[in-house]
């Protein structure tokens, strides 16, 4: 197999409960998860040992040793009892600690990426196994596409979403730690939430997840403060569907049923904030027509 490139695409919790806790002291999840076209970049190359060179506007936030991305190649190469190589070079174009799951789909699409290379026939449930021995957030990423997260993110099913749908990514430009907020979390759990069997198009997605919430953001902003600006600047906008934070934060989106009004968006809150990350970008794997 010669050298190929995989995208590594940022993660989304259209809502995200906390349901409970664990008496080992890991918290119970309930989460409808989605991906954006955008993400890391990953290129793979045959080599006669794992190695890792990361570039990109992040690239001096991470460490290189015990990368994510090393960690499952490692995982990789004893499940299968193989001492193959790969030089692997990693684009970060997703900001640390931004609740997109970055690391976690880096770590996936290394897994993905490295079994074709190596041509190993690895089992999913073989894949599962270490994608959870390397996070939570790893087994969704691993699916790639829309998915029902339950349980500690052990669980993740498959869920059909409308085709359709941009977001606007906007982060302040600060990192904040997942573990830190979880710790930062008070109160009550969630009650467990019923999947539809289907919605009929992005703007009734949109309007279900809005009635859910994310769990998290109550804790990020007594840590974050200025989440609660993204999230208005986004609500602010005109043909915003739904505006929240994704997983701890700080990342915030906006939803969006269509690409000009997405570009508008991120115009009008790049003018105002031009110190803010910003992107504009589809959901995975839907069908998305010229804008309007």
């Amino acid at each position: 197999m010669a050298s190929t490139r995989i995208t590594a695409p940022a993660k989304l919790n259209l809502f995200l409960h906390v349901t409970g806790k664990r008496a080992d002291g890991y918290h119970l999840l309930e989460s409808l998860t989605a991906f954006t076209e955008f993400g890391d970049e990953l290129d793979i190359a045959p080599a006669e040992t794992v190695s890792l060179h990361i570039t990109g506007n992040y690239a001096g936030l991470l460490q290189k040793e015990d990368n994510l991305v090393l960690r499952a190649a490692r995982l990789l190469q004893a499940e299968a009892g193989i001492m193959a190589g790969a030089q692997i070079t990693l684009h970060k174009n997703i900001p640390v600690g931004a609740g997109l799951g970055g690391g976690s789909a880096d770590a996936a699409a290394t897994l993905t990426a490295l079994s074709q290379l190596w041509s190993l026939a690895l089992p999913p449930a073989t894949l599962h196994k270490i994608a959870l021995q390397l996070g939570s957030d790893v087994p969704a990423c691993l699916l790639g596409s829309p998915g029902w997260l339950t349980g500690t993110g052990d669980n993740v099913a498959p869920v059909a979403i409308p085709p359709g749908g941009w977001v606007v990514l906007a982060n302040p430009g600060q990192p904040l730690l997942t573990a830190d907020v979880f710790r930062a979390r008070r109160g009550s759990f969630d009650a467990l939430v019923t999947l539809p069997a289907q919605w009929e198009n992005i703007p009734a997605l949109a309007a279900w997840a809005s009635a859910q919430g994310n769990a998290l953001e109550a804790p990020a902003l007594t840590l974050m403060p200025v989440i609660a600006e993204v999230l208005a600047a986004l609500a602010s906008t005109e043909n915003c569907l739904l505006p929240r934070m994704s997983g701890s934060g700080a990342t915030c989106f906006g939803l969006y049923a269509q690409q000009n009004h997405a570009t508008a968006a991120a115009a009008a809150i790049r003018s105002a904030h031009p110190g803010w990350w910003l992107t504009v970008t589809p959901l995975k794997g839907a069908a998305h027509g010229q804008a309007q």
